[in-house]
């Protein structure tokens, strides 16, 4: 494969979860191969914000982003909160997350998540730290949280965001800036593609969550930091754009919200 020489940001991707954990600098080398040279550990309970520090620590191209997801909110008590807070305090954690709501699921009582959401939101407004939100199947709910907790006062971004352009302008207009996966290279992607169309440059990141959401081409394998790659080239067809400008442009957004550690390199 002949690939274009890009430089880019892989702004939500998961080296910590098992499946990678054992192979990191692997995984980091194919990344390289394919231009990632960026990448956020995301974190979502106390094993994997740990992992995500380490990690962090380990090598000089990855951030970490640690906070509770809404499936694991069970085990979410003081004392979580507590060594959560203090996690935050390291220098190679650039934002609170993934943080949000998830009503597909319903691992956890919607009340529940959504005190736990205002709550996660609370430590990273007292902390001037950016947030990264995951929402599937409450967009609404997450809107009126957002909007009500003043997140543009510290600002964030929707993660694989998956609404349509009208709830993209809706979020951007918030203050919340907008990352895409490997869905928007998806054929029957449509109202992505749209909300993609309609995100300035200067507010789109670019994005894995791997394993999970592979793009076209290897949609249906495990994903890598390295497919970030196609997903760029991806958005580049869709907004015709050259893949170049869309890898510079995601890597400077990525690069100016999450920019505790990147002051650091």
């Amino acid at each position: 494969m002949q690939l274009q020489k890009l430089t880019i940001y892989d702004s939500h991707t998961h080296l910590n979860d098992d499946v990678f954990y054992n192979d990191v600098a692997a995984y980091l080398a194919r990344a390289a191969h394919f231009g990632v040279v960026r990448m956020n550990m995301v974190g979502s309970n106390t094993k994997l914000n740990a992992r995500a520090i380490k990690l962090a620590h380990q090598y000089s191209q990855l951030a970490a982003v640690i906070g509770w997801h809404p499936e694991d909110l069970v085990n979410y008590d003081e004392q979580a909160e507590e060594t959560l807070i203090r996690q935050l305090a390291d220098p190679a954690v650039v934002a609170v997350g993934e943080i949000g709501l998830d009503y597909y699921w319903n691992a956890v009582p919607r009340e529940e998540q959504q005190r736990v959401f205002a709550r996660q939101l609370a430590i990273a407004h007292d902390l001037h730290l950016p947030v990264v939100i995951h929402c599937r199947e409450a967009i609404e709910d997450a809107y009126r949280i957002l909007k009500v907790n003043h997140v543009g006062d510290y600002g964030g971004v929707m993660h694989s965001f998956a609404e349509n352009a009208e709830w993209a302008k809706r979020f951007l207009d918030l203050g919340m800036d907008l990352s895409y996966s490997g869905v928007v290279t998806f054929n029957k992607a449509v109202d992505v593609q749209a909300a993609a169309k309609v995100t300035p440059l200067d507010r789109l990141m670019v994005e894995t969550d791997a394993p999970y959401l592979t793009p076209i081409p290897y949609r249906g394998k495990q994903n890598e930091p390295a497919f970030t790659y196609f997903t760029v080239l991806g958005l580049a067809d869709l907004l015709n754009e050259t893949p170049a400008t869309i890898a510079n442009a995601s890597y400077q957004m990525a690069d100016r919200l999450f920019r505790r550690k990147n002051a650091e390199n």
